[in-house]
């Protein structure tokens, strides 16, 4: 299995986690919600596979280029 990691595009806080490691997601889904500048901003798995990791958690302060989740893909 391949491993893609996922990374903030900006700089902020996650202000939701919608999915949880082991989760099974397709691409487009949203991952989590990043909240910058009073913006809300998704992050969406760009390809679909199993969740492996979600090294963030809610109100976490993340930097733009953070791995902030981590998929398992086929």
């Amino acid at each position: 299995m391949a491993r893609v990691n996922i990374e903030s595009e900006v700089t902020g806080n996650v202000w939701k986690v919608q999915v949880a490691a082991g989760a099974q997601v397709a691409a487009g889904d949203v991952l989590l919600v990043l909240e910058s500048m009073k913006m809300e901003i998704p992050v969406e798995a760009p390809v679909a596979g199993t969740v492996a990791e979600l090294l963030v958690k809610e109100e976490d302060a993340v930097a733009e280029d953070q791995t902030i989740a981590v998929l398992e893909t086929p």
